[in-house]
This record gives structure tokens, C-alpha cells and sequence, in this order.
């Protein structure tokens, strides 16, 4: 293996690709990664604010419906970049084009996501994606010829994405009736390219480190975009009513969940992706987890919505349209966090129990009103963040 730590410094036009080493020291992520995250933020607020939309006019199933292909296309362009870039990134002037064509894609796609939420059209969606993607098996290509110890696994990756892409392209004749049951096929067969090229191929070398940073930044980022639409939502809200009760707990409730699992998140140790296994868990649980993450942003800007009667949500709708979320990510990030043996769980009870209070409050917001119910949600999850983090200081003394 090839390691580049003492690669020339970068914007060279022209290095020859080989795999990075994986134990290289201060692996950290790059300014052109940085600005390739901010460019799917684009598509993240789409999918959110048409998110919203949906719930505010109480279309909930096919609104999630949409949500959720439209996401999966999102996060799996994203993450695909993420593991390539681990291992294989020159950052000369064919790497860096290459990767604003993926850039202009998600662009393509983030412009497509209302098309999809109103009439079912994946058409602009599909042509970002594919863009995208097939910008990737240029960089798996590149990688083939100029990485011999990794062509297997590089080509078996090339292989895989454009057999794929082409079914993509195909499925967009695909007759009404079988619309989603040609979704869902096409989602395992990209799900299963990765594992079938790491274990039939030579496996690339990515760095855990660097991974595991990659995938905290960017649930700062989503996180980030939970608070803009919110506060967005909020000033809307005040210039046409005024600040009332309301509002002001949602706000607060809103700013404590928000808060609340982002340290969640960030309790812990660095996760540990010591094999394929557990990396593949940790990479495609993230799924749930930006998801659920983008869609409590959508939640409580429906449920501001309910709070000024504006939509046609009822409030107990509104309620769980924040409580579900909540609890998903307070559940995935509970199994993560054990997966990859963090130490930042210390009891899985005592998440299964929080996110149960969560729905109970979601239910409950006829009768507690919904500013009271969502600030309840964030009390809840501060409680059980302090349950675990008083947990796992616990074992810790005792050991």
C-alpha cells in the first residue's frame, strides 16, 4: 500500500493516484471537502422544506414517501464521495474537476426534489444522480489504472455503480405500478455494490479517523439546517402574530433538542471502524440518522405551522411530526454508539426509554398544547443524555 502523507503539496496539476495510507497521522478533512458538504446542504434543505410542506398539508405518506427516495439519493452520492476521498484523494486538477462535476449535480438533483413531492417526477433528481455518479466511476477508473494493488476493488466499484445507473435511467419508464418496487431493488443493488467490491476486490484504505470526522461534520451541518429553517419559521411566525406562549416554546423546546442530541452525538470516544463490518453499519445507520435529523427541522416547522393555525395538520399530527424523528435518531444513534463501542451509551433501556417519553408527548400534544409537548421532547431527551452520560461515568469508576 501506498501511503501519500509526504505527497507534494496540493493543486499540482497532474499526481498519480494511489491509496492513502490508513494510519496516517492528522488525517483531516480537506477545504474542497468542506465546500463539496455545503453544496449537498442545498439538497438537504430541499428535501426538508418540501418535507414541510407536505406535513403542513397533511399528505404525511406520500410526503415521507418522497422524503425518504429523495434522501436515500442525497446521502449515498455523499457518501460514496466520503469513502473514495478517504482513499484515494490527490487533489490535483483532474480530482478536483471531477468533483465539481459532482457538485453540479447535486445541484441538478437539489432542483428536481419539489417535482418529486408534487407529481412523482424523478426525472431532474435521476439526471443529478446519475451525474454524480457516473463522475464517481471516472474516479474508481482513474484509481484502476493508477493504483494497481486496489484495481480489483476499483473496478469491481466502476462495475457495479454503472450497471446500476443504467438501470436508474431505465426505471424512469418504468410503468406507474411499479414505480417504487423498482425503487426499493435498485436501493439494495447500490447498497450491496460497496460490500460485494470490498470483499470479492482488494479493499480500499480508507481512514477510520477521517471517516469518522467526515460523518461528524456533517451532522453538524444538517443540524445546523434544523436551526436556519427553524428560525426561519419562528420569524415568520412573529412578524404576522407576534411572540406568543406557543411559539416560544417551541422555540426553546426546538433549540434543546437540537442541542441535546448533538451532544448525544458527540459523547464519547471516536468510533472505532476497526472492520468492513462495522464501518458498513456505521455508514449506512448514518442513512437514519441525517434523515431523521433534516426531517425534525421539517417537524417543528409544521408544528409552528399547527401552533398559528396555519395548514391543515392537526396539533396531535404536528406533535408526532417532531416525536417521531426525535425518537428514530435517539434510537440509531443508540445502536450506533454500541456498535462501534464509543462509550457513549450507557444503557440501551435508558434510550428506549426516552424515545418512548418522546412519542407519548407527540401523542399527548392535544392536551398539552404543542409548545408544551415539544419542549417536553426536549426535556426528555436532555434527561436522557444526563441518565447516560451519569451511567457511563458510573462503569467507568468502576473499573
Amino acid at each position: 500500500m501506498s501511503g501519500q502523507a509526504d505527497v507534494a503539496p496540493t493543486g499540482l496539476l497532474r499526481r498519480v493516484m494511489r491509496g492513502r495510507d490508513p494510519r496516517e497521522e492528522h488525517r483531516a478533512a480537506t477545504p474542497l471537502e468542506l465546500l463539496f458538504d455545503l453544496t449537498f446542504v442545498v439538497a438537504v434543505s430541499q428535501a426538508a422544506a418540501q418535507l414541510h410542506h407536505a406535513l403542513a398539508e397533511d399528505h404525511v405518506g406520500s410526503g415521507l414517501a418522497a422524503y425518504a427516495a429523495v434522501f436515500f439519493a442525497i446521502w449515498w452520492a455523499w457518501m460514496n464521495f466520503t469513502w473514495f476521498a478517504s482513499a484515494y484523494d490527490t487533489d490535483d486538477v483532474p480530482y478536483r474537476l471531477l468533483t465539481l462535476l459532482q457538485m453540479a449535480g447535486v445541484l441538478v438533483l437539489a432542483s428536481g426534489v419539489p417535482a418529486v413531492f408534487e407529481d412523482g417526477d424523478f426525472t431532474l433528481v435521476v439526471i443529478g444522480y446519475v451525474v454524480m455518479r457516473l463522475a464517481m466511476v471516472t474516479q474508481w477508473l482513474r484509481a484502476a489504472i493508477e493504483h494497481p494493488e486496489g484495481r480489483s476493488g476499483a473496478l469491481h466499484y466502476a462495475a457495479g455503480i454503472t450497471a446500476v445507473q443504467i438501470c436508474w435511467i431505465a426505471r424512469l419508464w418504468t410503468p406507474d405500478a411499479w414505480a417504487w418496487t423498482t425503487f426499493l431493488i435498485l436501493v439494495a443493488a447500490e447498497l450491496a455494490v460497496p460490500a460485494w467490491a470490498e470483499y470479492r476486490g482488494h479493499p480500499t484504505s480508507w481512514h477510520p479517523g477521517h471517516i469518522a470526522e467526515r460523518y461528524s461534520l456533517f451532522t453538524i451541518i444538517v443540524l445546523g439546517e434544523v436551526i436556519l429553517g427553524s428560525l426561519a419559521a419562528v420569524r415568520s411566525a412573529v412578524a404576522d402574530h407576534g411572540l406568543s406562549t406557543p411559539v416560544l416554546l417551541i422555540a426553546i423546546g426546538g433549540l434543546l433538542l437540537v442541542f441535546a442530541l448533538w451532544w448525544i452525538y458527540f459523547t464519547g470516544n471516536e468510533a472505532r471502524l476497526t472492520t468492513l463490518r462495522t464501518a458498513l453499519v456505521w455508514g449506512y445507520g448514518h442513512y437514519v440518522v441525517f434523515a431523521a435529523l433534516a426531517a425534525i427541522g421539517a417537524g417543528l416547522e409544521a408544528a409552528l405551522d399547527a401552533a398559528e393555525h396555519h395548514g391543515h395538520l392537526s396539533t396531535r399530527g404536528a406533535g408526532l411530526s417532531v416525536a417521531v424523528p426525535v425518537a428514530i435518531a435517539l434510537l440509531m444513534l443508540g445502536a450506533l454508539h454500541r456498535a462501534t463501542r464509543t462509550g457513549a451509551v450507557g444503557h440501551a433501556l435508558l434510550v428506549l426509554a426516552g424515545a418512548l417519553v418522546v412519542l407519548a408527548l407527540g401523542f399527548s400534544a392535544p392536551a398539552l398544547g404543542i409548545g408544551g409537548a415539544i419542549l417536553g421532547m426536549g426535556l426528555a431527551v436532555a434527561a436522557t443524555l444526563a441518565a447516560n452520560l451519569f451511567t457511563v461515568r458510573h462503569r467507568a469508576e468502576r473499573r
